[in-house]
């Protein structure tokens, strides 16, 4: 510390005290620098903003309309069976489908609810090293982990939501049936009847979009950082 000292003096030459206290107090900074992240401040901030991340992206996806009146995440028709639909809105059945694709989007902001305990429980175990990861990585790498870790769970709990919902206006029958007559025409690619699964699919991968999208906000927008946890961490990249 001396010789920086020393060498400081010199530079500073007929300069005031006060520029030369500046100068002092800037080498201090330099060379001993009191920014430094912990592992434990890590962890903690990633941890924090993911909580924050969740919270908004589960509160958004689980109100009324928030799959779909939200084109990000809107779940369509099957793609797999957009010949059906387009067949049926040409028979003048277009307010069928519509009917239906609202249940479907209804059913995932139902199933978004069961969410948020899953994803908590996945950032109680993340670990130090899953934390710098997690900071160094791509700017999805949050989500990504997330995505790893829980969508098990998730397609477990979802499941039986969606399905209820789905059942309570006969739209699995309805799809069942559409589909099932479909694949009985000769020379034909099948689809997948399983609306369930389609639905289930589509409602865990809109959850992840949101997500993302808080993620993306959180490295990107200093405002984002709402504490000085966050600013700190986030700010160290």
């Amino acid at each position: 510390m001396a010789k920086y000292i020393f060498l400081f003096l010199m530079l500073v030459g007929s300069s005031s005290f006060a520029q030369f206290d500046k100068i002092l107090n800037d080498a201090k900074k330099v060379i001993a620098p009191t920014n430094a992240l912990t592992s434990a401040e890590v962890a903690s901030g990633l941890k924090e903003a993911l909580v924050n991340g969740i919270t908004k992206g589960t509160d958004l996806t689980s109100k009324l309309d928030g799959y779909y009146k939200n084109p990000e995440i809107k779940i369509p028709f099957p793609p797999d069976v957009k010949k059906v639909e387009d067949k049926l809105r040409a028979l003048g059945m277009g307010k069928e489908v519509d009917k239906f694709v609202v249940t479907l989007n209804r059913g995932a902001e139902e199933a978004a609810k069961e969410a948020k305990p899953i994803f908590l429980s996945a950032i109680k175990q993340m670990t130090i090293d899953d934390a710098f990861a997690i900071l160094k990585g791509q700017p999805d790498a949050a989500t990504q982990y997330l995505k790893k870790t829980t969508t098990a769970q998730l397609k477990e709990k979802f499941k039986p939501v969606v399905q209820a919902s789905l059942d309570k206006v006969q739209a699995t029958k309805y799809y069942g049936d559409l589909v099932n007559n479909y694949n009985r025409i000769p020379f034909i690619s099948k689809v997948n009847p399983n609306l369930n699964e389609y639905a289930t699919d589509m409602a865990i991968q809109g959850l992840f979009t949101m997500i993302a999208k808080e993620e993306k906000s959180i490295r990107q927008d200093p405002a984002a950082r709402t504490t000085d946890l966050l600013k700190k961490v986030f700010g160290s990249k």
